[in-house]
């Protein structure tokens, strides 16, 4: 993260390494306890350790994964009213988190986020 409260992309977080958060779709949102777990269909890129060469039938390597901020402060909007929906952006300034897409604008006061891939 920047130290000058400069705003950084998703694509400059380790965190995000080889996967494309702009194909990736939030299924679902909900608190348990202090951690915020988003529930999401993530696009990962060949570089990915986990990346699969996809079927015949489809043409990009989708897995079923968390993405966790544990001790989250706050989110801007009850996580309940939150929808799904493809992701737009995921940004991070001065500690703030901001998730962008077809679900609206969430911002989110958080540690830095985990991200879990689902086990079969």
């Amino acid at each position: 993260m920047s130290e000058d409260g400069e705003k950084v992309d998703w694509r400059q977080l380790r965190e995000f390494a080889a996967v494309d958060m702009a194909r990736s779709f939030v299924l679902s949102w909900r608190m348990d306890g202090e951690t915020l777990l988003i529930d999401v269909d993530l696009f990962l890129t060949k570089e990915h350790p986990f990346y699969e060469k996809p079927r015949p039938a489809e043409k990009v390597c989708i897995r079923p994964a968390y993405i966790e901020f544990r001790y989250c402060d706050s989110v801007s909007a009850p996580v309940e009213s939150l929808g799904h929906g493809a992701i737009d952006s995921l940004t991070v300034q001065d500690g703030i988190y901001e998730i962008g897409g077809d679900f609206g604008t969430v911002r989110i006061d958080a540690e830095r986020p985990l991200l879990r891939l689902k086990t079969p």
